[in-house]
């Protein structure tokens, strides 16, 4: 599979709870040992929600945009990790948050997931830090207003 066949739709929590929560759960319970009580939270309502299906339909991945500019949970499936599958995420998230009228994005990163942010424009902002026990930094990305002229 490639990056082309991902394919991203942006839904409310009701529509995408039953596909991105089973990914969630397998990647941040199962693998990574996060408190299955820490997974899901108070603000997935409130979240646009991003879920990467294959060229077949399969639910690869999934990601979310709180209303304050925050990218978060995002989590590819293990079959399908360096496929294109989160940058396909990230970016549909991303352009949903400037079509939102955000001026940055900013998100909580695994330490080891840095390099993959850096590569779509985002900085380290603070310090090391744990959460659920996993070292994370918090990353900016400034959005450009693509409707400037320039």
């Amino acid at each position: 599979m490639k990056a082309k066949a991902v394919r991203v739709e942006l839904s409310d929590w009701q529509a995408a709870q039953p596909l991105a929560a089973p990914i969630r759960f397998t990647v941040f319970v199962e693998e990574q040992k996060v408190p299955v009580e820490m997974e899901i939270d108070e603000w997935d309502p409130q979240c646009v929600h991003a879920l990467a299906r294959s060229d077949t339909g399969d639910v690869l991945g999934t990601g979310r945009l709180l209303p304050d500019g925050h990218i978060g949970r995002m989590a590819v499936l293990a079959g399908a990790r360096g496929l294109g599958v989160g940058s396909a995420l990230l970016r549909s998230l991303m352009e949903e948050a400037r079509r939102r009228g955000h001026a940055a994005t900013v998100l909580s990163a695994q330490t080891h997931a840095i390099p993959f942010y850096q590569r779509h424009g985002y900085v380290v902002v603070s310090g090391e830090y744990l959460d659920a026990g996993i070292p994370h930094v918090d990353m900016r990305c400034e959005l450009p207003d693509r409707s400037a002229p320039g």
